[in-house]
């Protein structure tokens, strides 16, 4: 599979705008990023916990977000335990961030070397047996760094991304994501390109935390609360023949490297009903998170939709 290109794939191009002055900014930090990603690993993690310790102070939108998100989810933690787990968490994300344009910068030999893969059998052979594969893949920092990897070993993967505001920073980030292969989807084009790509082979790339409204949510149990779920997996794993995977990216705090623990796949999947699939997809993030939550992406919105049209715990929270 070497022709990646498809007609309805979000392909952003650069454009001569991309220098005008309100980009600078955007130019200055790209190039900062790329100096700060060749620091060694020990001194990136001193300047990220410096950072966190100051960050974790702030009254900021970000950490009100983590702060719900963590009380609802772990109402049996003291404050104190939550608090360190906050603060963690950022210390993790600041140090796999200034290293973030390592995956654009380095090449491939260094992406191998800087990476360690658990459980990479329970995919080739899915593969070799000619089967279809949906990879579940939840906000952890390191989030990406999976699909580059899997493609650079020629497993490209196939996703749908929101296009973000900034178009430096989107075509930036799109050309990181499919440097050796892919397919992306904005998600405007709607799902059936996404569903025909898994048919021929590419790996879906699914995010099961996202927050999308009641509409295209069921509420099943997650932790100590209650989330609104993605429904349809189900549906999506017949649709595309595909078996489903859960697949979990780390950035280990401790040595630099990245980590990637691929477990067996879901079964039997799917069950009997779109609130079971959705409990399954919960139970899979928790039962990762739980042992590893400073990698979670805490400071989403990932309760912002309450069952019986409760109040959105972030009210306060108008971004």
């Amino acid at each position: 599979m070497t022709d990646h290109y498809d007609k309805q794939a979000y392909n952003p191009a650069f454009s001569w705008s991309f220098l005008h002055p309100k980009y600078w900014g955007t130019w200055l930090a790209v190039a900062v990023a790329t100096l700060v990603c060749l620091f060694p690993h020990s001194l990136r993690r001193a300047l990220a916990t410096g950072f966190a310790k100051q960050a974790v102070k702030l009254n900021s939108k970000a950490n009100r977000r983590a702060r719900v998100n963590l009380q609802m989810c772990f109402p049996e933690k003291s404050e104190h335990e939550r608090e360190a787990i906050l603060l963690q968490s950022i210390i993790t994300a600041g140090t796999f961030l200034m290293g973030f344009a390592s995956l654009s910068v380095r090449n491939r030999q260094w992406l191998e070397h800087n990476t360690i893969i658990r459980g990479e059998e329970h995919l080739t052979a899915l593969k070799d047996q000619g089967q279809n594969a949906i990879l579940l893949v939840p906000h952890t920092w390191a989030i990406d760094v999976p699909a580059v990897l899997l493609a650079s070993r020629g497993l490209p993967v196939v996703a749908m991304v929101k296009k973000q505001k900034n178009q430096v920073s989107d075509w930036l980030m799109h050309k990181q994501r499919v440097q050796y292969g892919g397919r992306v989807y904005e998600r405007s084009t709607g799902i059936k390109p996404f569903i025909r790509s898994i048919r021929e082979g590419y790996l879906g790339y699914y995010l099961p935390d996202e927050d999308l409204g009641p509409e295209h949510s069921v509420f099943v149990d997650f932790f100590a609360t209650t989330k609104a779920t993605i429904s349809g997996l189900g549906r999506l794993s017949k649709l595309s023949r595909a078996k489903v995977v859960p697949l979990f990216a780390v950035y280990n705090n401790g040595t630099g490297k990245y980590e990637i623990d691929i477990k067996p796949a879901l079964a039997p999947f799917p069950s009997e009903s779109e609130e079971q699939d959705a409990r399954i997809m919960n139970t899979c993030i928790e039962d990762y998170v739980s042992v590893n939550p400073e990698q979670y992406m805490w400071i989403l919105r990932l309760l912002k939709t309450r069952p019986n049209d409760g109040e959105n715990p972030y009210h306060t929270d108008k971004a």
